[in-house]
């Protein structure tokens, strides 16, 4: 992401006072954890230089998807929107998570995971380590509106994943195929160990098409407000420039953003790399996004205790690692279940019904996601295979 930091206005965050603090919001972005967050950099960070259409770049895409399973996330879930890039060809990855009142408006949150010349821990591990915390984080969380997890690949060589995707799924023949009502797009937040990382900016959009200007603000003023209510971040406002919401601005779609401030200046370079970002801004980066992200969603307010959940707290799946039986444990109230094991892009290797013992002997050794169905319930599970 290359980028020129123009200040709009910080007296403009004295006019954010006009939104409602929810405490389920609050809680559940305190289920960002540090933990996972140093984690999902570190993984970022060993899978390499991620030039769009490389080995690399095509590892990475099968990373984000077995994340996205083991979160309990189905193939059926996830799309990918293929494109090319001079003599490459690589992959945008979706996952839409149905809205309850509004299942055709959908609210898109964005990064990039293409790389240049660097693992790109910042530029965009940061961006795409958020996102996967915030899918975790709300996967059985009610929204009102859909939500699409977007990873775009491209974007180093020009938003040519995003531009692709807009111009073929979002619209096609000039034909809009999808509503949505804002793009969050999270881009290089990983901040440079020795700052003062106690800031993000937020982006709106003011220029291209002057109609959504308007909207962008009052949808960023929005964002700030929830980064100040969800996390401990101060707020800087400015411009959005050269990342993958503008393609969607260039077709009158209402866009804001996330950037790092102060900026780091590792972007592009060989320095990109996890030893020089700040974990604990991405941290706090995560916690006012999962905030945010609620409020455009419209999560549900409500934090209950889910009978469901219980029983699936109850539900064993032993031993794992596995080696030719795996056995399933259900409680009483169970009386009927079925067992599917996939492997981790996706693809059915076994399915059983009702058996607590499963011969496994003829799965090949590796990583799989078991999941077990119950009382229109399901649970997903990573399991090892010896």
């Amino acid at each position: 992401m290359k980028k020129v930091l123009s200040v709009l206005s910080l007296g403009i965050l004295g006019i954010f006072h006009g939104q409602t603090f929810i405490q389920a919001y609050q809680d559940r972005a305190n289920q960002v954890t540090q933990t996972n967050i140093t984690s999902l950099l570190q993984q970022f960070s060993n899978l390499g230089v991620k030039t769009t259409g490389s080995v690399e770049n095509n590892n990475t895409l099968a990373w984000l998807k077995s994340q996205y399973l083991t979160y309990g996330y189905t193939a059926s879930q996830m799309s990918e929107d293929t494109f090319t890039s001079g003599s490459n060809t690589s992959k945008n990855l979706i996952v839409t998570k149905t809205g309850t009142v509004y299942p055709n408006i959908f609210v898109i949150i964005c990064g990039h995971y293409d790389t240049i010349n660097s693992p790109g821990v910042s530029d965009n591990g940061s961006g795409t380590s958020i996102l996967l915390e915030a899918a975790r984080i709300l996967k059985d969380v009610p929204t009102e509106y859909s939500v699409k997890f977007i990873h775009f690949s491209g974007e180093e060589q020009g938003l040519v994943g995003s531009t692709h995707y807009v111009n073929n799924v979002v619209f096609s023949n000039n034909v809009r195929q999808l509503n949505l009502k804002v793009v969050f797009n999270i881009d290089q937040v990983g901040g440079k160990m020795g700052n003062p990382n106690t800031t993000i900016t937020c982006e709106s959009d003011q220029s291209g098409q002057t109609a959504n200007n308007a909207p962008s603000l009052a949808m960023t003023q929005q964002l700030a407000n929830c980064t100040t209510l969800y996390s401990p971040l101060l707020v800087n406002m400015s411009n959005a420039f050269a990342s993958d919401y503008v393609p969607f601005e260039n077709k009158g779609d209402i866009i804001t953003g996330f950037y790092e401030t102060p900026v780091s200046g590792n972007q592009h370079t060989p320095n990109d790399t996890f030893a020089n970002v700040d974990p604990v801004y991405v941290f706090k980066v995560g916690k006012a996004a999962v905030g945010a992200l609620q409020h455009f969603a419209v999560a549900s307010s409500v934090l209950a205790v889910d009978e469901a959940q219980k029983i699936s707290d109850q539900i064993k799946i032993y031993p794992n690692p596995a080696k030719n039986i795996l056995y399933i444990e259900t409680p009483s109230s169970v009386k009927n279940f079925a067992v599917e094991i996939s492997d981790m892009s996706g693809k059915l290797v076994l399915k059983s019904e009702n058996q607590n013992e499963i011969n496994i002997s003829g799965i090949s050794s590796g990583n799989y996601m078991c999941s077990i169905s119950y009382n229109g319930e399901k649970i997903s599970r990573k399991i090892i295979v010896e």
